[in-house]
């Protein structure tokens, strides 16, 4: 017997860990099947709201917002991407060029999670390859559409969403949702509306975990 399992995915696609977090995941899901039944929402969050259009430049941007120097982001890249190799998530060697506003690529999330959420899953990890194997950017509307049409989901509709600026209210309203209720770094994983799980983990914690939360009280 299975045991059905509610997953909000609290992340943004300019996020590594998060993109490490969503592969960890997976990896655990799939050692679970049969126990658990998880149905998996992405919610939106921003880590750099007022980030303007054309973005800025990761060095740059990573000085002023971490005051991390040149050599410690390169050694953090070097790290992310071989806790991304790890759990089979590609990391361009040559790490990001910008940083980039992230609101349409949720507003388009959000559309996905109405067609289908398997369609969902699906865009979510193709904006996450978009921009972090293939260094596109997340907020170029042909860069969305291209991957809501890998992700299985009609083209035309989705250039639509983003040209009419549709659910905005909707994704500012979930936005706000978490941050007061105190979600202040992703990914965060709450599973069942009530179980915190934090971070990019690695599948075993995500294992251990949602076993945990599973098994009868």
């Amino acid at each position: 017997m299975t045991t059905p399992l509610k997953i909000d995915f609290v992340s943004d696609v300019s996020c590594p860990w998060c993109a490490i977090g969503l592969a960890s995941l997976e990896r655990a899901l799939e050692r679970l099947a049969g126990e658990v039944d998880a149905e998996v929402h992405f919610q939106p969050f921003e880590l750099n709201p007022q980030m303007a259009p054309g973005g800025q430049d990761i060095t740059e941007h990573l000085t002023q917002k971490y005051r991390t120097t040149p050599q410690q982001q390169e050694q953090s890249r070097d790290a992310i991407r071989e806790r991304g190799a790890a759990v089979g998530f590609e990391f361009r060697k040559e790490g990001r060029s910008r940083i980039y506003n992230t609101f349409d690529a949720h507003r388009l999330l959000h559309w996905a999670a109405q067609q289908a959420p398997e369609r969902q899953r699906a865009l979510k990890k193709a904006l996450l390859k978009a921009y972090f194997t293939d260094g596109r950017s997340p907020e170029d509307h042909e860069v969305l559409v291209q991957a809501a049409g890998e992700a299985g989901l009609d083209t035309a509709a989705a250039r639509d969403v983003l040209a009419s600026g549709r659910f905005a209210d909707e994704v500012r309203e979930r936005e706000q949702f978490y941050l007061q209720h105190g979600i202040h770094a992703v990914p965060s994983v709450i599973v069942n509306d009530r179980h915190l799980i934090q971070g990019g983990q690695p599948p075993e914690v995500f294992e251990e975990a949602l076993r945990r939360i599973a098994a009868p009280a």
